[in-house]
């Protein structure tokens, strides 16, 4: 597609996890735990609030519609104030220092106070029914392939509960990550391919862990996406985790949006409509062999002249009928079913046939049916048809949920300013010249080309970017740099890929190897070894790894041995014995004994009886 001519334009949320001694408005500390070890549990009901400006959301708005009630897991980790039954502290001074350093990194300026505010969100991810934010810096810039994109603002706010579970008319949320500081960072509409998109948020990503104050793993960083196209509109893509993916995001909203314009037309060619009434067809269905709208109540609407088109593919895999099935999912149901599939799923076509009379449908019209609770579906459905009906605008504006395949899905309306209000519970913090006096790290850019003079590019910019560069800095004035990259990357790698659990190593551990290998305790190819040991048992001491690791027996004595019992072998091949014998001698030393040592002494060996 032509980007360009499309009018396309894309703007980048980033939302990064800051790796802070404890939470935004509170002293627990912020780790995550299995719901497995939740000691206590709580239900709400959230209800809509008006903005100080007297308006409702039009997002929190449907969520109240869908009547859903929220369970929240607590821990011995988390406190009162995450269960909304005590006020919040002040605002965290750690977390605040870490934003304004980005800040700093990204040109921007940092207002003179930072007050917190309060932004409605009642699909029950916070248990006040709202998130805390606060706006610290607006107005800068970053650079990539020598375009400026503009950064409009830095917020530093509270992480979301984690959602476990859902199901009809309820969700289970985990209120461990609740509270966790993380910045959000909102770039201007700049962005003009996919292409782009992909590269703008892996430099933000790369300049946030940058600081070393950062959260790492899958879930600590998310971007939304906000996309739009000329005679489009904005939508906003909610939680893309892998940046892999963020272009085909990009790509494929377009082609939704594009798709959506063409079905605008074709449907003002038709003189399409969209009927209010809902119609009750329970009966038309009560002896249906239809498992899934079997015993149910079911209820329809007609949409005429939408033939064809409810299920016509809008994205790869996903048509406007899966649309409509989004909406219906989020109050509880389990989809929907139109007649451009139908007859399908055990419904047959007499019944279809009935439909369609029951409700007026002709040969161009289509029907939407969707069977369940009897107040979930009529709020469903009514929602449909305000969806519909948009189908002869062109593009709603509305928040979607990132898909793995690069796909969305419906989530909830575009939220507006009607769901922003003052946070009176907690004081402003005045930013001072000493807050303002941060010092700006260097980036991983610039360090990865220092290592390339000691490493191979690639492993010099895995090194670079690990949370453990400060050791390979340490050690490798100590240490030969590749071996000492090979200890804290490339066998945790490998330990990896062989099933390894390898996440219970800490910078303890590394240090502790290096130690080993330093002191001459263990040979660099002990690493793995030790590693694996560490990983089984986290608490193992350097003696204790050494007498595990450590030779069955001493090396000199083992090659005296071997050359007297291979003394025909090397007096048919002489000193091209050398390569059969070293690997019967590293069989038995392998990551006992340093490589180099073995082969130095094996030679001498060999050399000695081929002298005699």
């Amino acid at each position: 597609m032509d980007y360009k001519d499309l009018g396309l334009k894309v703007g980048i949320e980033i939302h990064q996890q800051l790796d802070t001694k404890h939470k935004l408005f509170c002293f627990c500390p912020t780790v995550t735990r299995e719901v497995e070890e939740s000691n206590f549990e709580f239900f709400r009901y959230l209800r809509l609030k008006r903005s100080e400006i007297g308006e409702e959301d039009r997002a929190a708005k449907e969520e109240v519609e869908r009547s859903r009630r929220f369970i929240y897991k607590y821990y011995d980790t988390t406190c009162l104030v995450e269960a909304d039954e005590e006020p919040p502290r002040e605002l965290n001074r750690e977390a605040l220092l870490i934003a304004i350093q980005v800040a700093k990194m990204l040109n921007m300026e940092v207002f003179d106070e930072v007050h917190v505010m309060r932004k409605i969100v009642i699909d029950g991810s916070n248990t006040t029914g709202f998130q805390r934010t606060a706006l610290v810096a607006f107005g800068g810039f970053l650079e990539v392939d020598g375009r400026r994109v503009g950064v409009s603002t830095l917020c530093l706010e509270e992480e979301a509960c984690r959602k476990v579970e859902e199901g009809e008319g309820y969700a289970v949320y985990s209120l461990d990550r609740l509270g966790i500081p993380l910045v959000e960072i909102g770039t201007d509409p700049d962005i003009d391919s996919p292409e782009m998109a992909k590269k703008v948020a892996a430099r933000l990503g790369m300049i946030l862990r940058s600081t070393g104050k950062v959260k790492r793993g899958l879930g600590t960083i998310r971007q939304d996406v906000n996309i739009s196209i000329r005679d489009g509109a904005r939508v906003e893509i909610k939680g893309v985790q892998e940046l892999d993916i963020l272009d085909k995001i990009v790509e494929y909203e377009v082609l939704r949006q594009v798709n959506l314009l063409k079905i605008r037309e074709e449907l003002k060619e038709r003189g399409a409509e969209v009927k209010e009434e809902i119609f009750d067809v329970t009966k038309i269905f009560e002896n249906t062999k239809s498992k899934i709208i079997k015993n149910k109540t079911v209820k329809a609407i007609l949409l005429k002249g939408f033939a064809g088109i409810v299920g016509r593919e809008i994205q790869p895999g996903r048509r406007l009928g899966t649309e409509f099935a989004d909406i219906a999912k989020t109050y509880g149901l389990g989809g929907i079913f139109h007649t451009d599939e139908l007859p399908a799923y055990g419904i047959s076509e007499e019944e279809v046939s009935r439909l369609k009379d029951f409700v007026g449908a002709g040969s161009n019209d289509a029907v939407v049916i969707a069977a369940g609770n009897a107040v979930r579906i009529e709020r469903a459905l009514r929602r449909i048809i305000e969806r519909a009906k948009y189908c002869l605008i062109g593009v709603p504006e509305e928040t979607r949920k990132a898909n793995d395949d690069g796909t969305t899905s419906y989530l909830r309306p575009l939220p507006g300013a009607a769901r922003m209000y003052p946070e009176t519970d907690v004081p402003p913090v005045v930013i001072t010249e000493e807050m303002l006096n941060v010092e700006i790290p260097e980036l991983i850019e610039d360090r990865a080309k220092r290592y390339e003079k000691l490493l191979p590019k690639d492993l010099a910019w895995e090194i670079a970017d690990s949370p453990y560069y400060q050791i390979f800095e340490e050690y490798s004035e100590k240490l030969q740099p590749t071996v000492v990259a090979r200890v804290l990357h490339l066998v945790p790698a490998m330990l990896r890929k062989e099933g390894v659990d390898i996440e219970k190593l800490g910078e303890r551990h590394y240090r502790l190897v290096l130690d080993m290998i330093l002191n001459g305790d263990i040979a660099k190819e002990g690493a793995e070894e030790a590693l694996k040991l560490l990983s089984q048992n986290p608490d193992y001491t350097a003696e204790e790894l050494k007498e595990k690791i450590g030779a069955a027996e001493d090396i000199d004595s083992f090659i005296a041995k071997l050359v007297e019992e291979k003394a025909d072998l090397i007096a048919e091949r002489g000193e091209a014995a050398f390569k059969p014998l070293m690997g019967l001698v590293m069989k038995e030393f392998r990551g006992k004994v340093d490589g180099k040592v073995v082969a130095e002494k094996l030679k001498s060996a060999i050399r000695t009886l081929i002298e005699d």
